[in-house]
């Protein structure tokens, strides 16, 4: 059995034939996908489409490059969220640099008030960090050091990654491991333990090879597979096994796939 942690099915790349996706992905193993918040209309549709679907669930959260659109009036609205039975975290949170808008001050703000709300709804965090190292870092140890966990998407070397296994945070692997230019995340792959490491596909995006550059969806997930279970040099069902079960300790759906 697949789980995948992190995707995007509320994108409007998905509008045509979203359905007909979602019906295959039993016939390559995939029994479970977390849909990630990225804004608060987002969130929203998250929550609407897992509503519909047993094997969905949803984050609530706000992206950090959407953060330019929280306030305090419409921040409680992601409180509302979390409280919804079929919400599983919140995320996606965190901080992105790679480009200059929100401002980074701005980012942390609500990077720090998303934690706090986290806390209190006493959910796991999705974080995304994007050319924000350190600071995503920094923010973690002062805020969320120990609370569950999962660094989407993980784009870092191996040093960063004992940090956060250090903090008790989960490693999120998807396409871009089978990349032939993907030296740094093999590396990752291969020190961290697997007993840390969940799958994802941070669908539309980051297709994994050979369906590079075509739109992701969790029916790659079995190339991801292949690759993590030759780097760990253990089998593709070991992988599935162990990476499941990880999921389903971070998201706390041991009452559904215990």
């Amino acid at each position: 059995m697949i789980f995948d942690t992190h995707a995007h099915y509320d994108d409007e790349a998905f509008e045509e034939d979203r359905e007909e996706i979602l019906g295959k992905l039993p016939e390559v193993g995939v029994k479970a996908v977390v849909n990630a918040g990225a804004s608060l209309a987002s969130t929203k549709a998250a929550i609407r489409l897992a509503e519909t679907h047993d094997f969905l669930y949803a984050m609530a959260g706000v992206h950090p490059s959407e953060t330019g659109e929280l306030n305090e009036e419409n921040f409680g609205r992601l409180r509302t969220a979390l409280a919804h039975p079929k919400v599983v975290a919140m995320g996606e949170v965190g901080l992105d640099y790679h480009w200059p808008e929100p401002d980074r001050e701005i980012q942390k703000k609500w990077f720090v008030r998303q934690i706090a709300l986290a806390k209190e709804a006493d959910m796991p965090l999705a974080v995304h960090s994007r050319d924000a190292a350190f600071d995503t870092l920094d923010i973690i140890r002062a805020e969320a050091a120990g609370r569950p966990g999962i660094i989407h998407c993980f784009s870092y070397g191996a040093e960063m990654a004992r940090e956060y296994l250090n903090l008790g945070y989960y490693i999120g692997i998807g396409g871009v491991l089978t990349f032939k230019n993907a030296k740094k995340l093999k590396e990752v792959a291969a020190y961290a333990p697997l007993s840390r490491i969940v799958l994802e596909t941070d669908c539309p995006y980051l297709a994994p090879e050979p369906h590079r550059g075509r739109r992701n969806s969790s029916l790659y997930l079995p190339c991801v597979v292949k690759e993590l279970a030759r780097i760990k040099q253990v089998t593709e069902e070991e992988v599935e096994r162990v990476t499941f079960a990880n999921a389903v300790e971070v998201y706390r759906l041991g009452g559904v796939y215990g």
